[in-house]
């Protein structure tokens, strides 16, 4: 009996595409990051120019040393209060042993009345040998009830003078808290603008580093091209002042000897020269000054920027003004904002040797004037003392301190 075929169909096999499925998946999910991350990611921020640098750390800087004449402000004024607590205190502690001692004699007084007791006038008139012996020993009572009274005023007045030292005491205490507080967040701020200023010049390349220098260098000449100006300016000033003096002199000469004759010889050889000798006196006296101010400057070359100091070894620019203007016999306060209202306002045209020369408009740097627009001074952290012209920085202004 043949063998029948099966009707069935056969099965076909059907491959599994799972595997290709979950690759395709699985990178587009990655495609999908990418995007979204590349999407979400914040432009790189662009580098500053060496221009902006610049004028960045400048502006760093001359915020540091208006920072630090408020730390210099708080320091002077932290030490004076300091005094003054310091002398109060030992006002309070003396006027409290004066309290001790009448309040002891207060004390004598009432422990005698206790034992001798109080007797009333009329029982004392009776008890009296005579008239004349009651009046003696009333005329000792009212004495000694005198010397009470007193000892009881002295005592009411020694303690409301020691409560009233004592509660100024209390508020300079304060008021010391106060300025101290200052001192320190003066710090905190001088510090904080320097840490800014050194942290972008140490993320220059070297590259960016030569072209600041450059920059500076630029700036230097033509600072010192402009001090030359004022300097060549003031030497023509001079030197017409000086013809105009001589020839005033001139025609004075020839004025007194049109008609003295011979009669006017022993008189010239003993009048005192008035004229010219109370002016050149005057600007001798000042010119003396400044020698000594500029000799003890020039000493100081070299010497680091340290801000708040005043030497010997070390200066900020306040520190070093006060410091040299001392040596003439001149005391300056502390501050640069304090040393601009000592002495006489002088125009940049009209500076003489040994004045002050006062920059931006917080007044928060100062130099001495040496002459031929030049001036000595105490720059910045990271500098020496040195000369330099004062167009290196926007003038605010001058001053003679004497």
């Amino acid at each position: 009996m043949p063998v029948l075929a099966s009707h069935r169909k056969p099965r076909t096999k059907v491959r599994t595409t799972t595997p290709a499925v979950g690759f395709t998946t699985a990178a587009l999910a990655s495609v999908t990051l990418l995007s979204t991350q590349s999407a979400t990611a914040a432009p790189a921020e662009p580098k500053p120019a060496i221009e902006d640098v610049q004028k960045k750390v400048d502006e760093l800087y001359r915020q540091a040393g208006s920072a630090t004449q408020q730390y210099n402000r708080a320091k002077s004024a932290s030490t004076a209060q300091r005094t003054k607590v310091d002398t109060l205190l030992s006002d309070v502690a003396k006027r409290t042993e004066k309290i001790n001692e009448a309040r002891r004699e207060l004390g004598a007084y009432a422990a005698e009345q206790y034992r001798t007791g109080g007797i009333a006038p009329t029982a004392t008139f009776f008890l009296a040998d005579d008239p004349q012996a009651y009046f003696d020993q009333s005329r000792l009572m009212s004495r000694s009830t005198e010397r009470q009274q007193k000892a009881v005023d002295d005592f009411r007045t020694q303690q409301a003078a020691a409560s009233k030292k004592r509660a100024e005491a209390v508020q300079s205490l304060e008021k010391l808290t106060e300025t101290q507080t200052a001192l320190r967040s003066s710090k905190q701020n001088v510090q904080t603008k320097l840490t800014e200023a050194r942290s972008l010049l140490s993320r220059l390349t070297a590259e960016e580093k030569a072209r600041l220098a450059e920059l500076e260098r630029k700036k230097e000449a033509e600072a010192k091209e402009k001090a030359e100006r004022l300097a060549a300016r003031q030497a023509a000033e001079a030197k017409e002042r000086e013809a105009a003096e001589k020839k005033a002199r001139e025609e004075a000469a020839k004025e007194s000897g049109g008609g003295s004759g011979s009669g006017s010889g022993s008189g010239t050889g003993t009048s005192p020269g008035t004229g010219t000798g109370t002016g050149t006196g005057a600007g001798g006296s000042y010119a003396a000054k400044a020698e000594k101010v500029l000799a003890f400057a020039r000493a100081q070359i070299g010497k680091p920027y340290v801000w708040g100091a005043a030497g010997p070894s070390s200066y900020d620019c306040s520190g070093l003004t006060q410091a040299a203007w001392r040596e003439a016999g001149v005391t300056l306060p502390r501050t640069t904002w304090d040393q601009v209202e000592v002495g006489t306002r002088v125009a940049t045209s009209d500076l003489q040797p040994g004045d002050l020369v006062f920059f931006y408009d917080d007044i928060s740097h100062v130099g001495i004037y040496k002459g031929d627009g030049m001036m000595i001074h105490a720059p910045k952290p990271g500098a020496n003392v040195r000369e330099e012209s004062i167009y290196s920085m926007p003038i605010y202004g001058s001053v003679r301190p004497a």
